[in-house]
């Protein structure tokens, strides 16, 4: 028997189903095939890809993917990656949870956001909480964990801020897409 592969999951962000920033699904996997994936797989049309792949391709990977879509389709996309492990450590983080949800248990208002780079104490430290009441956040790493009761929509607590505050690039996944590319990225 081999060894477990790693399993990753690319995110992109401003990747849409129709409209704006258009992208087939099976162009992404043969641009993430020409980067140095393997056994490419998209979940859902927004712009998650899972793949296998030696840490020497992943380290480049999101800048040959982002180069190839800004050749093909003329607009930048920033690509966030995460390993399996990473996400099955996200997926039992989120502070607003302090236990599993239960089986149909509505998890609409947690979220994920993933950023790219690990902000420096002081910008972590300008983030102003009371931003966008009800609605909460918690950031630990490379993650910043939400609750948003009344929803992504109405929040003030967005991709623009964050990015703005923290001199990062942001992407945010609701919770059940997060459970999905975890359990899509579990060692097998």
């Amino acid at each position: 028997m081999g060894a477990a592969k790693t399993r990753y999951a690319a995110m992109l962000r401003g990747i849409n189903v129709g409209g704006k920033n258009l992208l087939p699904m099976k162009d992404l996997v043969t641009m993430f095939e020409g980067a140095g994936g393997r056994e490419v797989a998209t979940y859902v049309q927004s712009g998650n890809v899972v793949f296998d792949a030696p840490a020497s391709v992943v380290t480049r990977l999101p800048g040959l993917v982002s180069e190839a879509i800004a050749e093909r389709f003329g607009y930048q996309v920033p690509v966030l990656i995460r390993s399996g492990e990473e996400l099955a450590s996200i997926a039992r983080s989120h502070p607003a949870l302090k236990r599993a949800p239960a089986a149909g248990e509505d998890t609409k208002a947690l979220h994920v956001m993933f950023l790219a780079d690990r902000p420096a104490p002081e910008k972590l430290a300008a983030l102003d909480p009371g931003r966008s009441p009800p609605d909460t956040f918690t950031v630990k790493g490379l993650e910043i964990y939400l609750h948003l009761p009344n929803g992504v929509a109405r929040s003030k607590l967005t991709n623009a801020y964050f990015d703005a505050k923290l001199q990062t690039v942001t992407t945010v996944r609701n919770w059940n897409t997060v459970l999905k590319l975890r359990e899509l990225t579990a060692s097998r």
